[in-house]
């Protein structure tokens, strides 16, 4: 079993209301726990946020949504269920990916409509590739969500289980393009089950095959869509905490912690002080770091993910070749990602995702009206351009990620924005986000599993970290099993358990003190 915290932990206190720090309460909530959550925004949800627009409704965070019986583990701690809570429509297709050639593929989550869809673009051989590529990214899948995803390290000797022997064998220890490769022939193809690699911040040729997983979950798990946006989850999950008995306090800015020796004894805000006898930290790692006054003991400097620059656009009008989400590739592939990870320049034949949540939920938007989310990965601050850099740098970058589109087939796309909002690295930066990115430290080797950010801290007993910064990492499914470790650390409960739920506790007298 792994480390629990010493001492008492009756009452804990969550700092952030993202995905991860909602994850963790819940479960912790589920245990028996007494529980305060602090946010600094009037709205939970952390980088999965939202935006009231000119009567367009703007997701600010992730659009995608895979995996959500792992959400769906947090709500049944407390006896609930994100069903429930959240109308979720699969999305079929779950991408579509578009060339430089002028070709499509619409990927499929559905075993035989992806291998007749893969026929029709590939031909029958890479049809029977595909087959032998999804059998290999379940199993791949089986092995690495028991022991090297939901699963708290405290060593790397945690990583010498049967497990390691068995994801060798797998091939998961190798390089991600060339495994591919083993499968699939038709270089396009193979873009559409490596490029998600980028969001665990390697280049296909780099990264490990492991990150499959990845794949996984994008395109054989399925992929999902809230009704409401993708904002409808962490309310969902803050409204289930509340009803679970969860004190939320939203708008409320934490300034820092007191201590007594190695112990946190209470959290002060902007506005008050709630003693503890725990505390959960969600913000980026260097804001956590901060709070506990830590200087992590490294070899090595972290290395962050690419970062992003993201247009939200409310249109009237919108164009029938663009799926929910369709992922549009230019005719460059590796010098794109030695553009975003070496040499720190804008990609000079992008890869864009473009996201159009309104073809499935017409409500995001006003009458008649379509949102579109165009999100262009870009060098973060440490190798590119700096946040200072981005005031007059995103226009021009918008004007040209436009310009591409149009180029690419989205015809009059400029003229028809209505509303918008330009996000940049600077904007990332703005938020506490080390090196402007959201995608928080890159899955190197030497940042994956028990060499990644520990959810404990060194000199602090009764603290630990939850978000995409740590374990297990970057990505919606990954950031919600972080929140539950994070409670397992508390509770000492097997990661998988679940509890009935409680009735909401009654105000005790230490409550009564810090209440505003």
């Amino acid at each position: 079993m792994s480390r629990t915290l010493p001492g008492r932990t009756d009452h804990v206190v969550v700092v952030g209301a993202g995905l991860a720090g909602l994850s963790s309460a819940l479960h912790l909530l589920g245990a028996g726990r007494r529980v305060t959550v602090v946010e600094r925004d009037a709205l939970p949800g952390g980088r999965a946020g939202h935006r009231a627009l000119g009567g367009y409704r703007i997701d600010t965070g992730p659009t995608v949504l895979t995996m959500p019986d792992l959400a769906d583990e947090a709500f049944a701690a407390v006896g609930d269920s994100l069903r429930r809570r959240v109308d979720l429509i699969p999305l079929h297709p779950a991408y579509r990916a578009c060339f430089a050639d002028g070709s499509a593929l619409d990927v499929h989550t559905d075993a035989d409509a992806m291998t007749a869809e893969v026929e029709r673009f590939a031909g029958p051989a890479d049809a029977a590739g595909y087959r032998r590529l999804r059998a290999w990214l379940e199993k791949l899948y089986q092995v690495q969500m028991r022991r090297f995803i939901d699963a708290n390290f405290d060593s790397p000797l945690d990583l010498l289980t049967p497990d390691l022997a068995r994801l060798a064998a797998l091939g998961g220890l190798g390089r991600l393009d060339a495994r591919i490769g083993g499968f699939l022939s038709d270089g396009r193809l193979r873009r559409v089950f490596s490029f998600q690699s980028l969001y665990a911040g390697v280049p296909p040729a780099r990264a490990l095959a492991a990150y499959a997983v990845i794949a996984y979950m994008d395109t054989v798990a399925g992929v999902y869509f809230p009704r409401g946006g993708m904002h409808a989850l962490p309310q969902a999950m803050a409204d289930a905490a509340t009803d679970a008995g969860a004190d939320l306090r939203l708008g409320h800015r934490v300034t820092r912690l007191e201590r007594s020796g190695e112990r946190v004894t209470a959290v002060v805000t902007d506005q008050e002080r709630i003693p503890c006898d725990a505390v959960v930290l969600t913000p980026d790692l260097p804001a956590a770091y901060r709070l506990l006054g830590h200087r992590p003991h490294r070899p090595m400097r972290l290395r962050h993910a690419p970062s992003a620059v993201v247009l939200h656009a409310g249109t009237d009008r919108t164009w029938p070749q663009l799926a929910h989400h369709t992922l549009s590739f230019g005719a460059a592939w590796r010098s794109t990602f030695d553009e975003l990870t070496r040499s720190g320049r804008l990609m000079s034949d992008p890869s864009l995702l473009i996201t159009r949540p309104t073809a499935t939920d017409p409500g995001l938007a006003p009458p008649g009206r379509h949102l579109h989310y165009i999100l262009a990965p870009c060098p973060n601050t440490d190798i590119g351009p700096s946040a200072a850099e981005w005031g007059d740098l995103g226009p021009r970058y918008r004007d040209t990620i436009l310009r591409e589109l149009q180029r690419r087939g989205l015809d009059g796309i400029a003229s028809a924005i209505e509303e918008e909002c330009l996000v940049t690295p600077a904007d990332w930066h703005d938020r506490g986000h080390a090196a402007g990115t959201p995608f928080s430290a890159a899955h190197t080797f030497a940042q994956t599993g028990p060499f990644r950010p520990r959810n404990l801290v060194r000199g602090t007993e009764n603290a630990v970290l939850a978000g995409c910064g740590t374990t297990p990492g970057v990505g919606v499914p990954t950031v919600l099993v972080s929140g539950k470790l994070a409670a397992a650390r508390i509770t000492g409960l097997p990661t998988r358990a679940t509890a009935r739920p409680r009735p909401r506790p009654e105000r005790t007298p230490v409550q009564e003190e810090v209440t505003p």
